[in-house]
């Protein structure tokens, strides 16, 4: 009977358990970057909407489901995540095994976004009040999972208020990269940013 673990909160731990390294070469995660696909002006005009109604909420404590109403289903809707060939799952349990230890990790990912089996979107979504890389060693946890080995697998951390995006491939040595830290507190509405770059990851997973 192998023995039952949760998932670690710890960066390091996970890090090390998957021999994962984290790049630093900007050609590694290129996905964010260069010129993005167009976001509509009437997308642009919603998403500074979700922004306004953001900030005069943040005013007030915040639990998780509201970040995720507010924000986070504006942003699935508009890149097209929250429809087929799309699949949502929310609160989700996953299982990696380790057989030569004899165990098997288990946690649990907020919301998940499938296509054919493949995972396209891992999203923790945190509370506004918390850092959002806390849910770093969560997400890449999970993304660890995806059965698609030859594909990269791509995820997305926010509180709300802030946005990272993570690239991870596993061919030979697992590798991770950050993009840039995209915050709701900039003077431009930097959603306009994060919804480009998740329309991009849509038509890259579609083709796998």
């Amino acid at each position: 009977m192998p023995q039952i673990v949760s998932a670690s909160d710890s960066l390091h731990e996970v890090k090390s358990r998957f021999n994962l390294q984290q790049v630093w070469d900007d050609q590694f995660f290129w996905e964010w970057q260069g010129e993005l696909l167009k976001v509509t002006d009437s997308e642009k005009q919603w998403l500074d909407q979700v922004k306004a109604d953001f900030l005069s909420l943040a005013e007030y404590p915040l639990h998780e489901e509201v970040v995720k109403l507010f924000v986070l289903a504006p942003l699935l809707s508009l890149a097209g995540l929250a429809r087929l060939p799309f699949l949502t799952v929310a609160e989700k349990q996953v299982e990696i095994a380790f057989e030569e230890e004899n165990e098997v990790i288990r946690g649990r990912i907020d919301l998940l976004i499938l296509h054919e089996q493949l995972w396209a979107v891992v999203i923790e979504a945190k509370a506004k009040r918390l850092d959002v890389m806390e849910a770093l060693s969560q997400a890449l946890f999970h993304m660890m999972n995806s059965p698609n080995l030859d594909a990269p697998t791509y995820g997305l951390l926010t509180n709300g208020n802030r946005f990272i995006f993570v690239k991870l491939t596993r061919q030979s040595t697992p590798q991770f990269a950050l993009s840039e830290d995209f915050s709701l507190q900039s003077k431009r509405n930097q959603l306009h940013e994060v919804l480009a770059i998740l329309k991009r990851l849509r038509d890259l997973v579609k083709q796998h």
